[in-house]
């Protein structure tokens, strides 16, 4: 992957992560599996990015990142599924 490329993949993956908090600021209620959704994507991109522009700290941050969105959006399937609200 070109360095263009991967450093495109990652303002898109960074974009998502602002989009994300201003939603998360913003709503009068937050759709969790919408919220999580958007940070693992964003996690994701920007992980892409990393394997070109590698800095082990951001990798870190950003499988932190995911694996935390990852179990939000586990948790908020379960509560769909049980008729909870997310």
């Amino acid at each position: 992957m070109s360095p263009l490329v991967a450093n495109i993949i990652g303002i898109i993956g960074s974009v998502l992560f602002m989009g994300g908090f201003i939603y998360a600021n913003r709503a009068r209620q937050i759709d969790k599996l919408l919220f999580n959704a958007i940070n693992l994507a964003g996690a994701i991109l920007l992980l892409i990015s990393l394997s070109v522009h590698f800095n082990l700290a951001a990798v870190i941050l950003e499988t932190a990142w995911g694996l935390i969105a990852l179990s939000g959006i586990i948790s908020a399937l379960r509560a769909r599924r049980e008729g909870k609200p997310s």
